[in-house]
C-alpha cells in the first residue's frame, strides 16, 4: 500500500497511529524535502491517525554501524541518528526506537569493549538533539543472536541512567523480553515502568507473530501498563505477517480491544 492507503487502512481498523520505519519513506528518507514531510503528515492527519514513532532507524543507507572503529562511518551514523530526529519531529512522532541490531554489533574478542563505549557515546551524542526536538529517543533491548549488545533492559536502564538526558530512554519489545529476560513481561513492567525510564512499548509474540498469534499471553501486559498508568504508545510490531499485513493488523487490534475490554 502506499502511505495514504496504509493510514486510511489503519484508521478503519481502530489503531490511533503508525509506528514508521523510515526506510520505506525511501533509503535517504533522513535528507526528505520539507514539502514531502509535510505531505506525510498530512496523509496521517486526513485519516484521523497520527504518526506516534519510527524504528528500524539505520536500516537504510548499508553500511551504517554505531560501534565501527572506523570513525567516519560511525560519525556519518551519528549525523543520520541526528537527522532522523528531525525527521521524527517534522513528521509529528514523539518517540524513535533504535534497535538495529546489525548496525550495533560488537566484535569477538579484545576489541569488544571498546566498541560498546563508541556505541554508548553514539546514544549519548544524539540525545541533546532529542531533546532539542522535544522527542524521546529509545534504546531498545534486543535478544541474542539478533543482538549482542543491550541484550535486557538492565543494560539500556544502566547507559540511560549513565547519559542522564531524559530525552534519552529505554523501552520494551515484548517479543525480545519474553526470549532474553529471566522475568516475565508483566513482572518486568512492574519493575521497571516506577524508574520512569520505560517511554515505549512493542506487542509482539516471541515466535515474531502478532499478539494474540503465539504462545505469549498479553493480558497481564495491558494489565500491568494500567496497574502503572503507562500513557505512552503501544505499537504492533510483528515480522512474520500470518496471513498477511492486512490480517495481521486486523487479527492484532482485535485481540487487543478484546483484552482493554476485560480489564477491570
Amino acid at each position: 500500500m502506499d502511505f495514504p492507503r496504509q493510514c486510511e487502512f489503519v484508521a478503519r481498523l481502530g489503531y490511533d497511529g503508525l509506528e514508521v520505519a523510515p526506510f520505506t519513506l525511501g533509503e535517504d528518507s533522513f535528507l526528505m524535502p520539507a514539502a514531502k514531510r509535510v505531505e506525510i503528515r498530512r496523509a496521517a492527519s486526513d485519516a484521523g491517525i497520527a504518526i506516534l514513532s519510527l524504528h528500524w532507524l539505520l536500516i537504510k543507507p548499508k553500511g551504517l554501524s554505531i560501534t565501527t572503529e572506523d570513525a567516519a562511518v560511525r560519525n556519518r551514523t551519528i549525523e543520520i541518528m541526528r537527522r532522523l530526529v528531525g525527521l521524527a519531529a517534522d513528521l509529528g512522532a514523539k518517540v524513535l526506537v533504535h534497535g538495529s541490531p546489525a548496525q550495533r554489533r560488537l566484535p569477538e574478542g579484545a576489541g569488544a569493549e571498546a566498541a560498546r563505549i563508541r556505541g554508548i557515546e553514539a546514544f549519548a551524542a544524539v540525545a541533546p538533539e532529542a531533546q532539542k526536538a522535544g522527542v524521546v529517543y529509545c534504546v531498545e533491548p534486543l535478544a541474542p543472536p539478533d543482538a549482542n549488545f543491550v541484550t535486557c533492559i538492565a543494560e539500556a536502564a544502566e547507559i540511560v541512567r549513565k547519559i542522564g538526558n531524559p530525552a534519552l530512554c529505554t523501552m520494551v519489545d515484548c517479543s525480545a523480553a519474553a526470549r532474553s529476560e529471566s522475568l516475565s513481561v508483566a513482572d518486568l513492567l512492574d519493575r521497571w515502568l516506577p524508574s520512569g525510564l520505560v517511554a515505549h512499548i512493542q506487542v509482539n509474540d516471541r515466535n515474531r507473530r502478532g499478539p494474540g498469534q503465539g504462545v505469549d499471553s498479553f493480558a497481564p501486559v495491558f494489565a500491568a501498563l494500567r496497574r502503572h498508568n503507562y500513557a505512552g504508545a503501544v505499537a504492533v510490531e510483528p515480522f512474520d505477517y500470518v496471513p498477511d499485513g492486512p490480517a495481521s493488523a486486523a487479527r492484532a487490534i482485535g485481540y487487543i480491544r478484546g483484552i482493554l475490554e476485560t480489564l477491570p
